[in-house]
């Protein structure tokens, strides 16, 4: 595995390079993780793809090259995040590429196959969040009001702490979520990111009808991948909605949200060899 950087006038992208099989798949790992997250994926597929695995927006060593209050703000368009990976294949000679995410990470599989599915082989979603994010995400990040009050709390150690106690009684995120998220907001640095990660990725919405027809009209293989007691991204979510591809499969996993382990490599190696 070799780290690496892509700089544009947007982004210092960092990310990690590791496989050397003749097929290339751009790796989109989840909130709190780093682009090393599927490397779990080598031993069993390294042979026959190479693996791009990127620390996404706010995380790890890829910065913004503004990552003001304002620019967070303005947010980040399909059509600019589809052009950024699509500069990025051509900076590394990149014709044609599967795309694997892993719950936020779905959100930019889910925006490069509706913006460039004419180059995409195989999609493959995890934890899919894109397929059904819940009430809180569109609430604290579309919702002017829900975005001013968690810009408040993120500057509020004692605060973000408090809404999450208050969010698990209520039963708006479960125990396992509760965790994962009170973990990630420590310091004054990842309680900005927390904020960022919910408001610059808002338009990153899910188009079910357009990803439906451009999966099916280029033919795209496609894996659908769930963990049996995930209750963030439970097995049945969008039932309907895989039913209509062409090329789909799903995985159940005898696994909660955090899936991404021997058995996870296990189940896709299958599918994909």
């Amino acid at each position: 595995m070799t780290g690496h950087y892509f700089e544009n006038d947007l982004v210092n992208l960092h990310y990690y390079k590791f496989g050397n099989g003749p097929q290339n798949m751009l790796c989109f790992h989840g909130y709190g993780m780093h682009g090393k997250q599927f490397k779990i994926l080598e031993g069993t597929l390294g042979s026959k793809y190479t693996f791009w695995g990127f620390d996404l927006f706010f995380h790890k060593e890829t910065k913004l090259k503004d990552q003001s209050l304002e620019a967070v703000k303005k947010g980040i368009s399909k059509k600019e995040l589809a052009g950024l990976f699509a500069d990025f294949c051509q900076h590394e000679g990149i014709d044609r590429f599967s795309v694997i995410g892993y719950s936020m990470g779905t959100h930019y599989t889910t925006v490069i196959a509706e913006e460039l599915a004419n180059k995409i082989d195989e999609f493959i979603v995890a934890a899919p969040s894109c397929l059904n994010p819940g009430k809180l995400i569109p609430f604290f990040s579309k919702n002017q009001t829900g975005n001013k009050i968690l810009e408040k709390l993120a500057l509020n150690e004692k605060a973000l702490t408090g809404m999450l106690k208050l969010f698990k009684r209520l039963r708006f995120i479960n125990n396992e979520d509760y965790k994962i998220l009170y973990s990630e907001i420590g310091t004054a640095e990842l309680r900005f990111n927390f904020y960022a990660c919910f408001t610059y990725l808002r338009f990153l919405e899910t188009d079910e009808p357009r990803l439906l027809q451009v999966l099916n009209e280029q033919n795209i293989k496609s894996i659908f991948i769930f963990g049996k007691s995930d209750k963030s991204f439970p097995p049945g979510i969008r039932d309907k909605f895989i039913a209509k591809l062409k090329q789909a499969k799903v995985i159940i996993l005898n696994e909660g949200h955090e899936m991404i382990k021997r058995d996870f490599a296990t189940a896709l190696t299958d599918l994909l060899l």
